[in-house]
């Protein structure tokens, strides 16, 4: 692990809570590790599934702590942006694959003064992103196919991320690699190692038995255990 990387950041999914109790929810990860909280807002159409909207986003908003990460994965995102931004949105990424306009979304999101991201589909070449990766906040990469939770991590993840890392240093971006899906303790190391900074976890964080915050206590831990192996070794040398 590079020692002068980004400490990585948590970001525990929202479609993996308890969603009959998301106050509940929301107050206990506002002493956790958790630095955003992920939103993932599906329509039926740009995806299999429906999950979040506006309300639900609104009622969140009303006892987080952290910076709500929205994931836009709908068609026609344009015409919400404000209204995501209104209802309680810090971040709002949307899909590289939704928006033909791609370059006018990102600015409209940076002009509502939120962080501008774009996501990736797992079969979605990271070069498409070249012409527009200096403008972009964060690059969210899809780990599963988008839609639903639970799903198995992909392991070509890993090539993807790294070649993405490489992009933004050759196209002076200081855009934020975030990876969302299938996301566990055998995987968050190689995925910071390879490039992460932001690390998107779901089913591993509110499934666990221990629950959400001592999960993602542990996650926190094993993550600065490796960075400081890291940094032993590169003593070493």
């Amino acid at each position: 692990m590079n020692a002068s990387r980004r400490t990585p950041l948590l970001a525990p999914s929202f479609l993996a809570a308890d969603l009959a109790n998301l106050q509940a929810e929301t107050e206990r990860l506002a002493s956790s590790a958790a630095d955003w909280l992920h939103f993932d807002v599906m329509d039926g159409r740009f995806v299999p599934n429906i999950s979040f909207g506006l309300p639900v986003l609104q009622a969140v908003a009303r006892y987080a702590k952290q910076p709500i990460d929205v994931h836009l994965m709908i068609e026609e995102p344009q015409h919400y942006l404000a209204a995501f931004r209104d209802a309680g949105a810090s971040s709002i990424t949307v899909h590289y694959e939704a928006c033909p306009h791609l370059h006018r979304v990102v600015q409209q999101i940076k002009q509502l003064g939120c962080r501008a991201g774009v996501a990736l589909n797992p079969a979605t070449p990271v070069a498409l992103l070249e012409d527009i990766a200096a403008d972009l906040d964060v690059v969210l990469v899809m780990s599963v196919n988008p839609g639903f939770g639970g799903q198995a991590f992909i392991p070509n993840t890993l090539k993807k991320v790294a070649m993405l890392k490489e992009l933004l240093v050759d196209t002076g971006s200081d855009a934020l690699i975030e990876v969302d899906g299938g996301v566990n303790m055998d995987n968050a190391g190689p995925l910071v190692e390879a490039g992460a900074d932001v690390l998107v976890a779901g089913n591993f964080v509110f499934s666990a038995p221990e629950g959400p915050v001592a999960t993602l206590a542990r996650l926190r831990d094993h993550l600065a255990g490796l960075e400081m192996d890291a940094v032993a070794a590169g003593r070493r040398q």
